[in-house]
């Protein structure tokens, strides 16, 4: 059994937190963030570190626990250190720009994409077919990520599409040529 919900989160010096009325604050150099627990649930912040304690031991309770303590865990993270999702783009003639809150995608259509991107998300875009996506917000971040992912989805005979640095795209054969004989 899981016992990741009784663990502390350690805080660095750069980061603040506050509890106020069933929400938590957390503040740090990459930014802002703030989460309201689930009712019962409570955070208190002892000696730089934040304990998320559970109302009672039941099966559900114990589950959201763990839940709590890592959305926590990843709000602390995010306003530390941030998080980053890199894409690649892979295809002849498909590629990226980035331009402040805008990634201008050529994904092989008959019109380019303007893909807006929400408040505290930035776009780096390399070589114009590796984009890097930085934020304080995991969950935030990876929605985002799915969304220009979806726009052009890799399909597995090229492998020509959207796809995350990490992701690996099996691959399938083609037509195989037919046992043709010269009449």
């Amino acid at each position: 059994m899981s016992r990741i919900g009784r663990l502390p989160i350690h805080l660095d010096k750069t980061v603040k937190a506050s509890v106020a009325g069933g929400t938590l604050k957390v503040e740090g150099p990459k930014g802002k963030l703030e989460l309201k627990l689930h009712p019962g649930f409570t955070a208190e912040i002892k000696d730089s570190e934040i304990i998320v304690k559970r109302p009672g031991d039941t099966s559900e309770e114990r589950s959201i626990h763990g839940l709590m303590r890592k959305l926590v865990a990843n709000m602390v993270e995010g306003v530390g250190k941030g998080f980053t999702r890199v894409l690649e783009i892979n295809g002849v003639g498909y590629r990226a720009e980035a331009k402040g809150s805008q990634v201008n995608l050529t994904l092989g259509y008959s019109h380019p994409i303007v893909y807006q991107l929400p408040p505290g998300v930035t776009a780096k875009v390399e070589k114009l077919v590796t984009v890097t996506l930085e934020s304080a917000d995991r969950q935030l971040l990876g929605t985002v990520a799915a969304q220009i992912r979806e726009l052009r989805p890799p399909e597995p005979y090229k492998g020509k599409g959207i796809k995350y640095a990490t992701e690996t795209i099996r691959r399938k054969a083609g037509k195989a040529a037919a046992g043709s004989t010269a009449a």
